[in-house]
């Protein structure tokens, strides 16, 4: 396999709203990381969303040789979603279905594991966004455990039902020069 496809696959790998014043989501940013006017709203909002982000870490991970469960996959996100890696060459991404033919095969080959580190969580109505920083391991070229780590930015959707779905994921991975803030290293 050659750096361009291990570039490119890790890049795309890497993979209820209430209102409040501004005084109440300045506050909750700062303390509670998302916005939302009761526990029991922020709770249950909160939890269905990470829901809805472990089950598309969950989606993609497993170990070398694993077939990834793409019908689950495709499930977790709105018909017209985006998947864009920045990556060293610009920006590269493209719908589900062109994830799932340029990294499915190397996911299955190389393996990947990916799970969440830390979240940051904004919600306005039936729209959420979440920095969720990533680790992932994979065995590289040489066969030896390689890992990676970065941020996914998740814009979701509520659907009728209440469940969120995914309508783009925009994602870079950590470098030397542009480590994880402190708030979501996962420290």
């Amino acid at each position: 396999m050659n750096w361009r496809a291990i570039t490119g696959a890790l890049g795309l790998m890497a993979l209820a709203g209430c209102t409040t014043t501004h005084e109440e989501n300045v506050v909750n940013q700062v303390t509670h990381n998302h916005y939302a006017a009761s526990e029991r709203v922020e709770q249950e909002t909160a939890e269905a969303i990470d829901t809805a982000l472990i089950a598309v870490y969950a989606a993609i991970s497993g170990p070398v040789g694993q077939d990834r469960d793409w019908d689950a996959m495709r499930a977790l996100f709105t018909p017209d979603a985006r998947l864009t890696a920045i990556t060293p060459r610009g920006l590269m991404g493209g719908t589900v279905e062109d994830y799932i033919a340029r990294s499915g095969p190397v996911l299955v080959q190389s393996g990947f594991t990916e799970r969440q580190l830390d979240r940051r969580l904004e919600v306005y109505g039936d729209l959420a966004h979440a920095w969720s920083s990533y680790e992932g391991h994979f065995t590289g070229t040489d066969g030896k455990p390689a890992s990676v780590r970065g941020i996914n930015s998740f814009q979701l959707v509520r659907q009728a039902d209440g469940r969120w779905l995914v309508q783009s994921i925009f994602w870079q991975a950590e470098t030397p020069d542009n480590p994880l803030p402190d708030d979501l290293s996962g420290r």
